[in-house]
């Protein structure tokens, strides 16, 4: 089974690519949250491709139940929300399969609080 025909795993920060971000872990509980172009187009677009999606986000821990209601309330559905990551670089790394020399990881950078409209 080629690579490309198996489910694939989607990993996506959440303020600045999929909810507006204002700078301020206190602001972004605080101002209603807006969300960017095509970032629900792109989630619904997942989730009937079969896609695990996680989000992660730099947001504490303690902050879950609300970050998880704006997440709902927004439109936006996961199967997985790690919290606490540092909002440093983000390194992905995954191994090559033995049989096969395709990449098994990409990343892609999006201009904060542009969301997808640029593909």
């Amino acid at each position: 089974m080629d690579l490309k025909d198996r489910p694939n795993t989607i990993i996506c920060d959440i303020d600045g690519v999929l909810l507006k971000h204002y700078g301020d872990i206190t602001r972004q509980h605080l101002i209603k949250p807006v969300v960017l172009p095509r970032a629900i187009e792109n989630i619904k677009k997942w989730d009937l491709a079969g896609y695990t999606i996680i989000l992660i986000t730099g947001r504490r821990e303690s902050t879950r139940f609300y970050t998880e209601k704006q997440l709902s309330e927004s439109g936006i559905i996961y199967d997985h929300l790690i919290m606490g990551v540092a909002s440093g670089i983000r390194v992905l790394i995954n191994d090559k399969k033995t049989n096969d020399n395709q990449n098994t990881a990409l990343a892609f950078n999006l201009n904060r609080n542009e969301g997808f409209s640029n593909g």
